[in-house]
């Protein structure tokens, strides 16, 4: 691996990005990114996903960074398993985005963070992507959602973020409505895996990829960051990096925001475009117009 004169960090979205279409990162990308760490690659990730899902995705791969988890709401150790830093809900602003969640008979998630375990909490499970999700992630990663009669009985400050899943339609009319709460940060996407589903999640105002990935630079000393990603929620990753990569099969917006296309997520784009830096030249070093 060629010398850096700067201390770099490579930070990867995952869904849609590092990994293929069966959501989990291929023999390829995991030897070649476990060669690279070792020979002094600094590399982790940047995503969506909670640290039960993350967790077990990423397990055998030797990330030596902090990684951006819950689209910024917390930074992580993954070798440890242990939080460095949390962006959380003031409980005012939590009781808000449950008034309008209310108002717009929304069934949703919330997600409390405390003494190193998370729970997510939900009312009702009458809406069927939301039944679907909780029973998807039940299955494959562990039991961490719990129900309760009324979110405002547990609210704490440890809440830290919210998600909403639905198609489209529904999910911007959420969207618009839960724009207006206040002190909260929100985004919206589309699942890379199912047609027509859509996430709207909450965070503290102050959270997201790009806060998170400032903090991690300041604390680790980092000089320059490449990121990597593929959906709406990735544009604020972009914002906090030097080089910003996007995959061929990233969203339209994505690719235009990006100084780099690589190659598709299910051929191990990420990870090829970081050897052909390495070795001296940049793959697809093309911007998209």
């Amino acid at each position: 691996m060629k010398k850096d004169a700067e201390k770099t960090l490579y930070i990867s979205d995952l869904d849609g990005t590092l990994l293929d279409n069966s959501a989990a990162a291929s023999d390829y990308t995991r030897n070649a990114l476990n060669r690279m760490i070792a020979e002094g690659l600094h590399f982790t990730a940047a995503t969506a996903r909670t640290p039960v899902s993350a967790e077990k995705i990423l397990t055998g791969l030797s990330l030596n960074a902090p990684a951006v988890l819950m689209n910024g709401a917390l930074i992580y150790d993954m070798k440890r398993r242990d939080c460095i830093h949390m962006y959380n809900l003031k409980p005012a602003a939590a009781a808000g985005v449950v008034a309008a969640l209310r108002d717009t008979d929304t069934d949703g998630m919330m997600y409390e963070f405390a003494d190193g375990k998370l729970t997510a909490y939900y009312e009702s499970k009458r809406y069927g992507p939301l039944r679907d999700f909780i029973a998807d992630r039940t299955a494959r990663y562990h039991d961490y959602f719990r129900r309760t009669d009324d979110f405002l009985r547990v609210i704490s400050d440890s809440v830290m973020f919210f998600t909403i899943l639905g198609d489209e339609q529904r999910m911007r009319a959420v969207y618009a409505a839960l724009e207006a709460c206040p002190d909260v940060n929100v985004t919206m996407y589309e699942d890379v895996y199912v047609n027509n589903l859509w996430y709207v999640e909450l965070l503290d105002a102050e959270a997201s990829k790009k806060s998170a990935v400032d903090y991690i630079r300041s604390a680790c000393s980092y000089t320059r960051v490449v990121g990597f990603g593929d959906n709406y929620n990735d544009l604020p990753l972009f914002e906090a990096c030097d080089i910003t990569v996007a995959p061929e099969n990233a969203i339209p917006e994505v690719k235009a925001a990006a100084d780099y296309i690589c190659g598709r997520s299910d051929s191990d784009g990420v990870v090829k475009w970081i050897e052909g830096r390495e070795a001296g030249c940049f793959l697809l070093a093309v911007s998209y117009p």
